[in-house]
């Protein structure tokens, strides 16, 4: 239901056909990297389970080949984090067929069961190679019809399973959904989204990284749970009727819990939870995901659907506890 919520808005909100991002992390975002750790590494360097899932969304009327491209996919070199001699593996895998999306373990926010769900299409494991050091590296070809069909999500989708191997490093990478396999060309009307997000934030002081979970009408309110932020600055939750309620932050190898109630003004906007850095520490890794008031997660999207929620009300700023 709420992703034919969500469907049904775009349709009617858009005339024209719109290439949404496809590419994670998005611009819109403002993080680096996504991360994922190899299973001896240690929780408070911000992965708590070592497994990162991401969906791809193909338009049913797609009858091209596509591509999943990953940059950076292996374990040392420039971008990744590393624990003494780089010694980790990392793989990631793509499912498709019945099952991918609508098996209910593949929506969890912890990889329990069959998270694994679908027809495996294809897998790549990589090392500390460094030919694919600060290089994209493309799966497929595959044919759109491969996913599983979704009509309530937009169309025929493809699950990326990311798996930390053996090691103890943090592999930093990027995704991306292509029509071409050496050159990165979005397919309009694609998209991507994920039930749980582990990224790595700006070493840049006071930058911003952004999360935009979309709100539909039967929202009454979000819980926003963050692991590992290590106190590194402020995070805040911004929509069109909220200047910024301001959330409590978790520490090394934490989790914190912020509530926002939902309002009818923000019925079918983005809120944008912002992540403020305050601090010179480098390297920090956090993961992210978002129930609604019924403790279901909620997808979010790499870019706001409805655009980025500017403020437009006089109100104050809330401390949730």
């Amino acid at each position: 239901m709420y992703f034919r919520l969500i469907i049904l808005f775009i349709a009617t909100a858009l005339s024209a056909p719109v290439a949404f991002a496809q590419q994670a992390p998005s611009q819109e975002e403002n993080i680096p990297f996504l991360c994922t750790f190899s299973k001896s590494a240690d929780k408070s360097w911000g992965d708590d389970d070592n497994v990162q899932i991401i969906f791809f969304v193909m338009p049913a009327t797609e009858k091209n080949p596509i591509y999943i491209k990953i940059f950076d996919p292996n374990n040392g070199g420039k971008h990744d984090e590393g624990h003494g001699p780089f010694n980790s593996k990392t793989r990631f895998s793509v499912y498709g067929g019945l099952g991918a999306h609508s098996n209910p373990d593949a929506k969890k926010h912890d990889p329990e069961g069959n998270f694994k769900s679908g027809v495996q299409l294809a897998t790549k494991t990589f090392d500390a190679d460094m030919a694919y050091d600060d290089k994209w590296f493309s799966l497929g070809p595959f044919n759109p019809v491969e996913g599983e069909l979704q009509p309530d999500v937009g169309g025929y989708v493809f699950k990326v399973v990311i798996e930390g191997l053996e090691g103890d490093d943090g592999n930093l990478y990027r995704l991306f959904l292509s029509s071409d396999k050496t050159e990165n060309k979005p397919i309009e009307g694609g998209n991507m989204f994920t039930y749980e997000y582990s990224f790595r934030l700006s070493d840049v002081k006071n930058s911003v990284s952004h999360l935009y979970p979309f709100i539909t009408s039967n929202l009454v309110a979000v819980k926003v749970n963050i692991f590992d932020f290590d106190n590194d600055g402020m995070v805040r939750l911004v929509s069109v009727a909220k200047r910024g309620d301001i959330a409590k932050v978790s520490g090394d190898a934490e989790w914190t819990v912020n509530t926002h109630e939902v309002i009818a003004q923000e019925y079918n906007t983005s809120f944008d939870i912002q992540f403020i850095k305050q601090k010179d520490a480098k390297n920090n890794n956090i993961v992210v995901f978002i129930t609604n008031q019924y403790n279901q997660l909620m997808p979010f999207y790499t870019s706001p659907i409805g655009g980025i929620p500017k403020y437009k009300y006089k109100i104050g700023v809330k401390v949730n506890n």
